[in-house]
């Protein structure tokens, strides 16, 4: 008959081979890498007219392809151009964009909120700074936020640079797409160009020729339908096809991913967990 000192003993020792067992799990995860994620600091987008659009990142968008990357090992590392804590579109907190499901999307929700630096990320200089060579890969996520502040920003270009020129995996979904525009010499006059409504030309784009996806303009148009009879500055699609991407689109709301070299591209919000698994086996590909 066991004592109760001994059961003690006993539980003891199975708590600490517990405990040893959950560092080895969260050590296995860690050894796979930290994945750079890429958000707009902005939560207010500039329309046509001078009305404004309350904006930010798409929850799903974000969230489901950061949770498959955690629960596959990989560490997020959150990056906004200042530094600061990004915003979620309000609008993309409904179960819609989770097969319907209320538990999945407050699941997502949870995780989102639970990621190391969601209320403090590292700004983009400090990102640099510290050196780029440590990441895996590289994610944007959706929502209309990019358009403001990582379509035409010189730091989001040295970072994709860098991704492009080491052949690391680059995942971006339905708007996050835009920031690639920054890969150019000059991405502030292109920008300027879309806004004025003039033929836009890319100067040295580093994936000029690429085959990819964004949003289509019959999704786009969708979006303004639910505007108070607004307009957004420009359209995506159209953008990335003057800059020189080769442009492919499925049907409104269908889920598409378009994989070429490290690029991988996703058409809409449906597109979250195909993404995902692209850019998962991209990721595991490097490591086998």
């Amino acid at each position: 008959m066991k004592t109760s000192s001994s059961i003690l003993s006993l539980a003891i020792i199975t708590g600490l081979l517990q405990s040893a067992y959950a560092d080895d799990v969260q050590t296995s995860k860690v050894s796979k890498g930290e994945i750079l994620v890429l958000l707009s600091s902005e939560n207010v987008m500039q329309l046509a007219e001078g009305k404004t659009e309350p904006t930010g990142y798409y929850l799903n968008e974000f969230g489901v392809p950061a949770k498959a990357l955690v629960d596959a090992g990989y560490k997020l590392v959150l990056a906004t151009p200042k530094g600061n804590a990004p915003s979620v579109d309000k609008k993309s907190v409904i179960p819609q964009y989770f097969d319907g499901g209320e538990s999945q999307m407050r699941d997502i929700q949870t995780f989102v909120a639970s990621i190391e630096g969601i209320n403090d990320t590292l700004s983009l200089s400090e990102v640099i700074a510290q050196g780029l060579d440590e990441f895996e890969g590289v994610f944007i996520p959706g929502g209309h936020a990019p358009l403001i502040d990582l379509a035409n920003n010189p730091q989001v270009g040295e970072i994709l640079s860098h991704f492009h020129s080491e052949g690391k995996p680059t995942a971006a979904i339905c708007h996050g797409p835009i920031a690639l525009l920054s890969g150019q010499s000059n991405p502030q006059r292109f920008e300027l160009a879309l806004k004025t409504n003039k033929q836009a030309t890319s100067d040295s784009w580093i994936y000029e020729g690429y085959k990819m996806t964004i949003f289509s303009t019959p999704e786009e148009e969708y979006f303004e339908s639910t505007l108070d009879n607004a307009t957004l500055l420009y359209y995506p699609a159209d953008a990335m096809a003057q800059a020189g991407g080769k442009m492919e689109y499925k049907e409104m709301w269908a889920p598409h991913v378009v994989v070429d070299r490290e690029l991988i591209t996703g058409q809409n919000p449906f597109s979250d967990e195909l993404l995902a698994e692209k850019l998962l086996q991209q990721l595991n590909s490097q490591t086998n």
